[in-house]
């Protein structure tokens, strides 16, 4: 009687358990159908591979919604546009944007939503649209699969055909001067026991030149006291000089104004007549040349007598 009893224990705790699920179940279901949601959508410019419908939408971080509808953009193929079910209390603002994103590494994508500034308006209040879009920006994903992009064009690039056989060009070119250069081991070898034999005497030239310079600089200390001493009387007698020649410019001042007031203004009435003196000499001269016997006669010279 015991066993059948705790049978029907069991039993009625099982029925209990599994009619309090589904209440559950059917009031969480009542909540989410009575809980107000909105309708966005996003439009990516680039693959959402991973990405399917239900998956979640993260606001910062935090759930609020999930992917209901995902169909590539009828004018242009290389669009997605996904159709989010967000919570109507999300503040989903103008300036707020959408990129998709990995919870962990081996997670599915998710949608998240970043930005939103404090004083910004609703999406939801300024759009015209039927359904709100919001505007994205570049995943992480797609800037490391552009920079690989990008990373594999250049290598292509750097390793083409032309390339590569301008390397092997180069290595040849490195091969032949190296066997160039085992070749001339002993012309290298000679090279540089000249070039070290021209150091050891430049190293000699160089210690000559020392000392000589040495010798200069003492012979030129011993002399500079010598040097400063006559310098020094010149200066003295310089300066002697100068005031012996104020002096006498001091004493002959007088002098000197009267020849420069009334001297000079005599000089320019004698350089005057001194001009024309020349010019008169100039004229008798030219005259003596011409005819000496008519100027010192007053007539032409007497022609001589010829017999016939």
């Amino acid at each position: 009687m015991e066993t059948k009893a705790n049978y029907v224990l069991i039993g009625a705790f099982t029925i209990a358990v599994t009619v309090f699920g589904l209440l559950f179940a059917l009031w969480a279901a009542k909540y989410a159908s009575d809980r107000s949601w909105e309708t966005y959508a996003v439009v990516f410019n680039e693959p959402v591979t991973g990405l399917s419908e239900g998956s979640s939408v993260q606001y910062n971080g935090i759930a609020v919604g999930t992917v209901q509808n995902l169909q590539l953009a009828p004018d242009d193929p290389r669009q997605v546009i996904a159709q989010l079910r967000l919570d109507a209390q999300a503040p989903v603002k103008i300036d707020t944007r959408a990129r998709l994103s990995m919870t962990s590494l081996t997670g599915p994508p998710i949608i998240q939503l970043t930005g939103g500034s404090p004083d910004a308006p609703r999406l939801i209040d300024r759009s015209d649209r039927e359904v709100p879009i919001i505007l994205t920006e570049p995943s992480a994903l797609q800037n490391i699969a552009d920079t690989a992009n990008r990373l594999v064009e250049r290598l292509d690039t750097l390793f083409s055909d032309a390339n590569i056989a301008k390397i092997d060009s180069t290595l040849t070119n490195l091969e032949n001067a190296t066997a160039a250069l085992g070749d001339g081991r002993e012309d290298i070898t000679e090279l540089l026991r000249s070039a070290r034999s021209a150091s050891q005497q430049l190293e000699r030239t160089l210690d000559s030149a020392n000392t000589v310079i040495g010798d200069f600089d003492r012979g030129f200390v011993q002399e500079l006291p010598q040097l400063v001493e006559k310098l020094d009387r010149t200066l003295v007698r310089l300066d002697s000089a100068a005031d012996g020649a104020d002096a006498i410019l001091n004493e002959n001042r007088a002098a000197i104004n009267s020849f420069a007031n009334d001297g000079l203004s005599q000089l320019g009435p004698t350089l005057g007549e001194l001009r024309a003196l020349v010019r008169d000499l100039r004229r008798i001269s030219d005259r003596l040349e011409s005819n000496p016997a008519r100027y010192l006669l007053g007539r032409d010279a007497p022609k001589e007598f010829e017999p016939e």
